[in-house]
């Protein structure tokens, strides 16, 4: 065998031409002008910036365990027993014209009943949270808690 005689095994590639005629010239698969054409700087995936505007929780520190749950308005009998009269209901939308209840952040709070005091009055109490003891002083009054 002569050395005119061999042949290669893998071909010569053939060479990237630039200009153009070639493959990778003048804006090198860029497509034109732009953000997206420039070194360095691509586009921010719009995501990011919805991610970016929901607020954190930061971290409770200490209090981690606490929960984010509001806790509920704490009204004593005493007060009820004062302001109600014999036979009335009492709901989130009494207390709040008798003014024993304000708006938080333009919602009605939640609002539990805690049984310090006596209650002398036979009232209903409809869509309101109550202690036990509160139960059993409304049932002794002849009253109801639904």
């Amino acid at each position: 065998m002569q050395r005119h005689n061999l042949k290669r095994q893998h071909r010569n590639k053939k060479s990237k031409t630039i200009g153009r005629g070639g493959t990778r010239g003048k804006t090198s698969g860029r497509g034109t002008k732009g953000q997206n054409a420039r070194a360095g700087h691509k586009k921010r995936p719009e995501i990011r910036d919805f991610i970016k505007r929901i607020p954190k929780l930061r971290g409770r520190g200490k209090n981690i365990n606490t929960s984010i749950e509001t806790k509920p308005t704490v009204i004593n009998l005493l007060k009820i027993n004062l302001v109600f009269k014999e036979g009335e209901s009492v709901s989130p939308g009494t207390l709040l014209s008798k003014c024993l209840v304000t708006l938080e952040k333009g919602r009605m709070p939640k609002i539990k009943i805690l049984g310090n005091g006596a209650l002398d009055k036979k009232l209903f109490f409809k869509e309101i949270k109550v202690s036990e003891e509160v139960r059993k002083a409304v049932e002794k009054a002849q009253g109801s808690v639904k």
